[in-house]
């Protein structure tokens, strides 16, 4: 069986022809990572970790942290070995082939696009949100609500407008586009330093009992969630053509922006459950599940109003408690600031991965087309962006976080079996950064990737089998014929 494996030098030489203009530091890369991880997670996933575990969410975190740190240090040797665009996907064709290389592609493409469009629609709702406590301006639900709120929803104009506004920003240049990142970097880490300031110093104790009111499994689930809230590190990967001495700086971006992130991740938790408590909404001994129709009218009832789990803003939520009403006003702001960070990143790294498989011959050739002045992928981020936008305007939000995570689990099982391999086959290669007790850490960080998908909704998982199924038929249909290495024999 002929597996169309492209080599290592082969794949370096083609990023040499037609490659992306180098500019970002580790500086820069760090923040990119953060403002990708930072975002919809800590502000709006806290409240949906509560009432799938109560106070244990705080080890939903850390299981959560501990697999994505795992599968890190493997990202951090195959990206310093292969500093080129498109992360998993590129790994993967050197080792393991075409076939398994378009699978991790084309489920990294679930990934960004499903988090770029939900983060949009999340950052709307804060955008009405201010707009009614700031200047008491309403914005009809038909505007600002997609054709699946059947409530009078037609179109999300603010969740289009600002998707539309970050596509703008990367077609314009990466540099521009990490700049305004880590100004809104800043601000996200100055709002949850507040937050910790104001939070920490009240905790109670009781507040912590009973600390899995579900069990195991609720903690599991609630791990299976956030894994959406820490995966934005990979998008770190994908910038490594566009680094200055990569071998160095990608793995610097990689493992600081997740350090950083999961110290504030815990902080937040404990802050949030001691402060105020994390009790979920259980109704006859059984825990509802998040958004639900059930869950929604429950959280409605007198006794639920006040429950960090039925909070829409969370953060926000625990400050108003606790007595802080006018700077959880200032943290529904610093979200709403924060959020197009976090867009910014995923359509980022979706653009990237795009890129680079049009460049393989799998997409067509005139997607990873480079602007002759901006030195960008032009073309690919207009047509990224255009679908993001279709999304964002007129579909549900609910179950995309779980969704994304199943493409992201996939890439992130690969990447570690990758360098595992790859130590086998090609033991003497240079690597800037090797991933230390790698028989360990592999086998772990492909264990947690499989453990979190199977504690998935069962929705997640069949929409990840469709989007599969479509992705095999589009590759015969088109990759597969019009691939550069299967023309040249490969």
């Amino acid at each position: 069986m002929n597996l169309r494996i492209k080599p290592l030098d082969e794949i370096l030489a083609t990023a040499q022809k037609k490659s992306l203009h180098r500019t970002l530091g580790p500086f820069q890369l760090t923040m990119l990572g953060v403002g990708a991880i930072i975002g919809t997670g800590i502000f709006v996933l806290t409240s949906e970790a509560a009432q799938l575990a109560g106070p244990g969410m705080k080890v939903s975190f850390v299981i959560a942290g501990f697999v994505c740190a795992v599968c890190a240090l493997c990202y951090a040797e195959l990206a310093s070995m292969v500093p080129v665009s498109g992360s998993a996907y590129t790994y993967s064709y050197a080792v393991m082939g075409e076939l398994v290389a378009w699978i991790v592609g084309w489920a990294l493409i679930l990934e960004y696009a499903v988090a770029a469009s939900a983060v949009s629609v999340g950052w709307s709702n804060y955008f009405v949100g201010v707009m009614e406590r700031a200047f008491h301006w309403h914005i009809p639900i038909a505007m600002s609500k997609g054709a699946y709120a059947y409530a009078g929803g037609f179109i999300n104009l603010p969740a289009v407008t600002i998707a539309t506004l970050v596509t703008a920003l990367l077609y314009i240049g990466t540099r521009e586009s990490a700049w305004v990142n880590t100004t809104l970097v800043v601000i996200k880490i100055i709002a949850l330093t507040i937050f910790c300031a104001l939070a920490l110093p009240v905790i109670m104790e009781p507040n912590f009992h009973p600390f899995m009111p579900l069990g195991w499994w609720g903690t599991g689930q609630a791990a299976a969630s956030i894994f959406f809230a820490y995966v934005g590190f990979d998008a770190v990967s994908t910038a490594a053509e566009e680094t200055k001495n990569p071998q160095r700086n990608v793995p610097i971006g990689l493992i600081g922006s997740l350090v950083i992130c999961t110290i504030f991740y815990l902080l937040v938790a404990a802050g949030a459950i001691g402060s105020v408590g994390a009790q979920p909404v259980i109704i006859n001994g059984i825990g509802l599940t998040p958004g639900s129709p059930e869950f929604v009218i429950a959280c409605q009832q007198a006794g639920n109003v006040a429950s960090l789990a039925c909070s829409d803003e969370p953060l926000a939520h625990v400050l108003a408690v606790i007595g802080w009403s006018k700077i959880a006003s200032l943290i529904g702001l610093a979200a709403f600031l924060a959020l197009p960070s976090v867009i910014l990143m995923m359509l980022f790294g979706q653009t990237r991965i795009f890129f680079v498989m049009s460049r393989d011959g799998l997409l067509p050739e005139v997607l990873s087309s480079v602007h002759p002045r901006f030195k960008t992928p032009h073309v690919v981020t207009l047509v990224t962006g255009f679908f993001v936008v279709i999304a964002a305007a007129f579909l549900p939000v609910g179950e995309l976080a779980n969704i994304s995570n199943s493409g992201t689990l996939l890439a992130f099982a690969m990447v570690a079996v990758v360098v595992m391999m790859l130590r086998v086959r090609d033991p003497a290669r240079v690597r800037g950064f090797r991933t230390p007790w790698i028989w360990l850490i592999g086998p772990l960080a492909v264990l947690g990737c499989i453990l979190l998908f199977v504690l998935l909704t069962y929705k997640a998982k069949m929409v990840f089998v469709v989007w599969a199924s479509i992705g095999l038929v589009a590759y015969y249909l088109y990759g597969y014929r019009k691939s550069h290495l299967g023309r040249a024999g490969g």
